[in-house]
């Protein structure tokens, strides 16, 4: 039903600013799963194989990337509309509300958003227990984590290690963000030496807990979609030699492809949907091209079709990521994505 209702709803909420539809959102989601609405509005979720990524079984290759459900509270209501994973975040070590507002623009021509939100979020700790009032969602938990935006990049490899520690026991996988064009600086640490220092460090740690409790929980890195040629190649070297578990690409970008004219275009912060599609299709091409099936890739940015995930397929990712296509095109996105995969896909295992 939710799938032929959305339309409406979305014109609703499309009412109300941009981050007011958002919070109101967040809110309803979790109420109407409690009180049953949700199971009966619902639609059957399609059949299809699970997927094996970084050793993890995952009901489905349709997650929700970071930014939406930014504080754990959403992720049994978001299992129901079909994500076979959610990432949730990305989360600080310490709480903060993130850049002022306005900071979230609709852009409906486009199919896009536009963002500077800044890491509102109520912190790690808290973050992890909401993610652990969960009772019904069976997919996987993705935990995304950042530095504080006071914290200066030369300690930002503390925040990522108090994030990890924290997060370590909620999570089905970590993912480290250092491409959001939002918290100033942090694009620096993409820089090939700065992450190769960071993720050293980080996989340190992760060897730390594993021994200690007897868990391994895989680590991901999501680069921005603003990379050149030689970038690609130098992180790509990074990336294999150390053996990462997996890589999210891609995040917003700062271009403004096909927004000449928009009287948006010139807003500050990372435009995300349907005007991202091929720019971020070809950074994972190039990223598997350069590493093939050696770090698996989890595809995100501009899936507004099921035909644009399948895209993103055959550049070489193994899951694919929702959030600007979940907000114009709601569940059924989710459902005709999973309908479509070939069975070929769906068995594929990274």
């Amino acid at each position: 039903m939710l799938n032929r209702t959305y339309p409406l709803a979305r014109r609703l909420l499309f009412q109300l600013n941009p981050e007011r539809a958002h919070d109101w959102s967040m809110r309803a989601m979790p109420l109407a799963d409690r009180t049953g609405l949700l199971r009966v509005l619902a639609d059957r979720i399609p059949p299809t194989d699970p997927v094996t990524c970084m050793g993890i079984a995952f009901p489905n290759p349709v997650g929700l990337a970071a930014g939406l459900d930014k504080d754990g509270d959403c992720l049994d209501a978001l299992g129901r509309l079909g994500f076979g994973f959610v990432e949730a975040g990305t989360f600080t070590p310490r709480p903060q509300p993130g850049n002022p507002k306005p900071r979230l623009f609709r852009l409906k021509p486009q199919l896009a958003i536009i963002n500077r939100m800044g890491f509102n979020n109520p912190g790690i700790e808290m973050g992890v227990a909401n993610l652990a009032k969960s009772r019904s969602f069976h997919g996987v938990v993705g935990i995304n984590i950042g530095k504080n935006k006071d914290t200066p990049n030369e300690h930002a490899v503390e925040d990522y290690l108090a994030c990890l520690r924290a997060a370590w026991n909620a999570a089905g996988y970590i993912a480290v963000n250092l491409s959001s064009p939002n918290t100033p600086g942090l694009r620096d640490l993409q820089a090939a030496d700065s992450a190769a220092r960071l993720l050293e460090r980080l996989q340190q740690e992760q060897t730390r807990l594993t021994s200690e409790t007897g868990r391994r929980v895989p680590v991901a890195l999501k680069v921005a979609p603003d990379l050149d040629e030689a970038q690609i190649d130098a992180l790509a070297r990074v990336f294999l030699d150390a053996g990462l578990d997996a890589l999210i690409a891609t995040n917003t970008t700062v271009a403004r492809p096909d927004l000449a004219g928009h009287p948006r275009a010139s807003e500050t912060g990372g435009l995300s949907g349907a005007p991202l599609a091929r720019l971020a299709t070809e950074v994972i091409a190039a990223f598997h091209a350069a590493m093939g099936t050696r770090v698996p890739i989890i595809g995100v940015g501009g899936i507004l079709t099921a035909a644009d995930a399948l895209d993103k397929l055959n550049a070489g990712a193994t899951l694919v990521q929702l959030y600007t296509g979940f907000i114009y095109r709601g569940p059924r996105l989710v459902h005709d994505i999973i309908k479509t995969l070939p069975k070929t896909t769906a068995n594929r295992q990274t």
